[in-house]
């Protein structure tokens, strides 16, 4: 049983062995075409050339290192992506604010400007009805509409 086994184990090696002496030899060769060939074997044609193959074995932590390379890159494009997106989004946000605050500003100026032209001001009550502004109620109103510009339009 272990003559069997030793003899399995040698010719696994063996193999083994032979395989990559042979994946070093590959053959190119041109046909009465023009057509360029490449073959692990021999094909016996006058223009066919032996290439000598070369290679280095792969580390292993070479490619984790590479692959760890891959990932510390994916996560910082995708956190810069996350980033950029939420600067967007702060930057609409503002850009709406600061559009709300001009409309504001815009309205109140109006307000203010209609206040100090009218002969008679007036607001419209619950049922849709006029009420006139007494002086004291008119300097109010024009206080607060002032009020209202300087925080709006500053």
């Amino acid at each position: 049983m272990k003559g069997k086994r030793l003899a399995l184990s040698c010719a696994v090696m063996a193999m083994t062995i032979a395989s990559g002496a042979v994946a070093n030899e590959i053959y190119k060769w041109t046909d009465e075409n023009g057509n360029v060939h490449y073959e692990d074997r021999p094909s016996g044609a006058a223009t066919e050339e032996r290439l000598q193959m070369t290679y280095n074995r792969t580390s292993s932590s070479a490619v984790h290192q590479r692959v760890q390379a891959r990932v510390d890159a994916r996560t910082a494009r995708e956190e810069a992506k996350t980033a950029a997106e939420a600067s967007e989004k702060e930057a609409a946000e503002n850009a709406a604010i600061a559009a709300e605050r001009a409309q504001k500003c815009d309205k109140s100026r109006a307000r203010l400007e209609s206040y100090l032209q009218a002969r008679r001001v007036y607001r419209t009550d619950d049922n849709g009805e006029r009420v006139y502004l007494d002086e004291d109620q008119r300097q109010e109103a024009r206080k607060k509409a002032e009020e209202q510009i300087s925080e709006f339009c500053s």
